[in-house]
């Protein structure tokens, strides 16, 4: 589902929608850049940044290329690029304001790798139940930085499945997923993208990627975020979470 603005009924009920080229070519491949970097270990790590490791590998031992064991980046706010040029873009935050409203902070920025032949798959989930912020109603934008195709893992989202609430999750080896009891597997709808391009989609949307069957990466960035009615319900203090708009 493509359109021009977030805030569309039918985008609502649907639960997310693409907007296509928010990045060009060439901030993309900027972006992507970066992430190499940490993923090589060519640019530090530093501050809330960390580099995850493919589990796989790393109980195997198996050796590839440099960068080409990550599985995620995360803390990106702390990369001054990224957060910069993606993570507080107009475009980006404004339409996320459009539903959320004025004042905006991010929950989260992540990179996630997915290198070809070695990119794990995401199980179908839903974002909320990982998260200590109620209600269970923020939204994500999720970008990739290489074109997003079926053989390289790209989004599966079962659409306006956030109208079921939030759903028992379970965890497995090296991930925490929803029973496949529970979720209507030929609901599931691929949703192939060109790079640049971003999927909005809300927070209880039932979602994953497959594995990445190709040669070739399929980098991307995602950021979720919340507004003023949201409130951290977690055991211990609350984080400082970076403001993203207004910005100071």
């Amino acid at each position: 589902m493509t359109a021009t603005e977030i805030d569309d009924p039918q985008v609502l009920q649907q639960g997310y929608v693409i907007i296509e080229d928010l990045l060009s070519p060439a901030e993309c491949d900027e972006i992507g850049e970066r992430l190499l970097e940490y993923a090589r270990g060519d640019r530090e790590a530093t501050g809330r940044l960390q580099v995850q490791r493919e589990p796989a590998l790393v109980r195997s031992g198996q050796q590839v290329e440099p960068g080409q064991d990550v599985r995620k980046i995360s803390g990106l706010w702390d990369d001054e690029l990224i957060r910069r040029e993606l993570i507080t873009r107009p475009a980006v935050a404004q339409r996320i304001q459009s539903i959320l409203g004025e004042k905006l902070w991010l929950f989260r920025a992540d990179a996630l790798m997915k290198p070809g032949k070695v990119g794990s798959e995401k199980g179908f989930h839903q974002d909320s139940p990982y998260w200590p912020i109620e209600p269970m109603s923020l939204w994500s934008c999720w970008l990739p930085l290489d074109d997003a195709t079926v053989e390289n893992g790209c989004m599966l989202v079962i659409p306006g499945s956030q109208a079921g609430g939030g759903l028992p999750h379970e965890s497995t080896q090296d991930d925490y997923v929803i029973p496949s009891s529970r979720y209507d597997l030929d609901a599931v709808v691929p949703v192939p993208m060109r790079r640049g391009s971003g999927l909005f989609f809300h927070s209880l949307v039932v979602h994953g990627t497959a594995a990445n069957t190709s040669g070739q990466s399929r980098r991307a960035i995602t950021m979720s975020y919340f507004g003023a009615e949201h409130r951290y319900t977690g055991d211990d203090e609350a984080p400082d979470y970076p403001v993203v708009a207004p910005r100071p």
